[in-house]
């Protein structure tokens, strides 16, 4: 006697096998992407590690992290190679009294990376506070304000094709608006627009989703206890909207931390020895402005002048991966802070 047949048994297909071909296709291709991503990160990290750290105490390359960059010099000396930054070898020729020694230069490859690690930091921090700032205002007009119609039709339109607006294009925008319009010169303020304006779109897009997540009820209730619209908006819509909007910043950081052309054109100088801060007095407010009006250096930039417009040696090579490394470690840093603030928000805000 025949088992009886179970109606709610997978039977095989063509469409059936079709769609499994298809996941396993997305499925390989996704673990090649991660795979790719995973030599690029264990190749930088392997190599930008041995730079960074020491087998010996105190087991970091305290002077790449805390010096500024410099031309190094190789040379034999009394029958030893020696390698000796530019300020180690002019010390060095004057102890000796020796007024030329043949030595090979290498620009970039001695000293280390301390401007550029701080100039990172400064554009990440003043763009992002500057796109935040701009990005949740006009989604709070967008969401909560604006008139549904053709003309926040054509707006949003705009933003994102905005989002798709290739980053060497900000980089012109802002070299002609801030840096020649404005007068503003290659420095902080102007990199700072720019890169805010870069990711601009992401952030507002982001936050108006995340404000429009918020139940409606949370603003008919506190209309209804007699707030004002904007009370209602600050106290019980974008407290909970916040996570939302910190994913944005996010992903505005991801973004921000690795261009280089807009850097190039609008903030950044090749080398730049003087941090922002020096010449600021404290006691007189006249100078303050002069922080927000000087050029910095950056990572990115820095990896690229040292990767494509000097000769490339084992000496520069150093140089590549140990930038990449610490660049890597700092935007990992800044992201992971953000993914910490959201999910504290996120665990205080719930409904």
């Amino acid at each position: 006697m025949h088992a009886p047949i179970n109606p709610f048994q997978h039977r095989r297909t063509k469409s059936r096998t079709a769609e499994k071909v298809v996941f396993w296709m997305i499925r390989l291709g996704t673990y090649a992407v991660l795979a790719a991503a995973a030599c690029i990160f264990l190749n930088i990290a392997s190599k930008g590690g041995k730079v960074v750290f020491k087998s010996t105490p105190p087991f970091v390359n305290v002077p790449f992290l805390t010096e500024k960059p410099q031309t190094l010099y190789v040379f034999d000396y009394e029958g030893k190679k020696r390698e000796m930054s530019d300020t180690d070898f002019r010390a060095f020729k004057k102890s000796k009294n020796i007024s030329d020694i043949p030595a090979a230069s290498y620009a970039y490859s001695a000293g280390g990376i301390f401007p550029c690690i701080v100039g990172t930091v400064l554009l990440v921090a003043g763009s992002m506070l500057i796109a935040l700032v701009l990005g949740v205002s006009s989604a709070i007009y967008l969401s909560e304000y604006g008139q549904q119609g053709r003309i926040l039709i054509m707006i949003r339109l705009a933003i994102m094709n905005l989002a798709g607006v290739p980053s060497i294009v900000f980089g012109l925008f802002g070299f002609g608006m801030f840096v020649i319009f404005f007068k503003w010169n290659v420095s902080l303020m102007a990199g700072w627009f720019t890169l805010a304006f870069m990711v601009l779109p992401v952030i507002i897009t982001a936050s108006e989703e995340a404000l429009k997540s918020v139940p409606q009820g949370f603003r008919e209730g506190s209309l209804a206890l007699g707030a004002t619209k904007w009370q209602a908006i600050r106290t019980n819509v974008l407290p909970y909207a916040l996570p939302g909007i910190l994913t944005s910043s996010i992903l505005g950081i991801a973004r921000v931390a690795g261009e280089t052309a807009p850097i190039m054109f609008t903030a950044a100088y090749v080398v730049r020895d003087e941090m922002p801060w020096q010449g600021v007095q404290m006691l007189h407010p006249s100078t303050w402005g002069s922080f927000f009006f000087q050029g910095v250096t950056a990572l990115p930039y820095h990896i690229y002048v040292v990767s494509s417009k000097i000769p490339q040696n084992e000496y520069t090579e150093r140089v590549q991966y140990g930038s990449a490394f610490v660049f890597l470690f700092v935007v990992m840093m800044i992201t992971l802070g953000s993914i910490l603030l959201r999910n504290k928000f996120r665990s205080r805000y719930k409904w």
